[in-house]
């Protein structure tokens, strides 16, 4: 397992403002989470992104520097999770978790497929199931992923997390009746050129599509009702109903 140097600053403050502050200075906001304790810190863009983008980054054992403020000191930690943008794909925020080399950690590091299955060479396609495993192991035992070899797979045979051999030191928690690897049979000319060739469901003759009408809008709304309440009332000059019963003519 690889170890990493950085430096991160402690914040003293807090909050969107504060975060929006240290993006715009090439900082990345981050948290230091250690037993139940959590430390405010600011880590240079670039170099988290640097530890990100290489081959186990995510896994790596950092040697953080903490400067300035209460806390400040040596600290070993690991990348618990990170935040990125969707639409420019920077760094927004980052997670660590201070670990002790004699304690065992939980994490997640990916699957690797290692070469290419019997099956795959009859024709057979190949198909993904877990890409990423939970493990246990102490700090120093920590892969960068885990290899699994598929050679050996026929058509219509699976590879699971109970058939993984785990590295020395390290305890696969993933349930071991996930599917990791499928090689599924070859699709048959018929059925492919059936698909190729399908028609949709033609429109039912003489039917015309169904017009969707645009919902009213507020103001429209309350116009038709004035329209409808004036039509509903009696028109100017009209007889009126009736309001008594006519009395009765005085007797002679």
């Amino acid at each position: 397992m690889k170890r990493i140097a950085l430096t991160a600053q402690v914040r003293e403050k807090a909050g969107k403002g504060v975060a929006r502050s240290l993006r715009r200075d090439a900082q990345v906001p981050a948290v230091l989470y250690s037993h139940g304790k959590s430390t405010p810190i600011a880590m240079v863009n670039k170099d988290v992104a640097k530890i990100l983008n290489s081959e186990g980054g995510e896994h790596a054992l950092i040697n953080l520097t903490l400067t300035g403020g209460k806390g400040a000191g040596e600290k070993l930690a690991l990348i618990k999770d990170y935040t990125v943008d969707p639409i420019s794909g920077k760094l927004m925020h980052l997670d660590l978790m201070e670990v002790a080399m004699n304690e065992k950690v939980k994490l997640q590091v990916a699957v690797h497929i290692s070469g290419t299955a019997i099956g795959v060479k009859e024709g057979g396609i190949f198909q993904y199931g877990q890409r990423n495993l939970e493990i246990e192991c102490l700090p120093a035992n920590i892969p960068d992923f885990i290899d699994v070899n598929i050679s050996h797979l026929k058509v219509n045979e699976s590879l699971h997390v109970k058939d993984i051999t785990a590295p020395e030191g390290v305890k696969i928690l993933t349930e071991g009746d996930n599917t990791v690897a499928t090689i599924q049979p070859p699709m048959s000319e018929a059925k492919l050129e059936a698909m190729l060739t399908a028609v949709p469901a033609a429109v039912t003759e003489g039917g015309e599509p169904e017009l969707v009408k645009k919902p009213a809008k507020e103001g429209e709304v309350a116009a038709k009702g004035k329209e409808g309440a004036k039509e509903a009332a009696p028109k100017a000059g009209a007889p009126k109903a009736a309001a008594a019963a006519p009395k009765a003519a005085p007797k002679k």
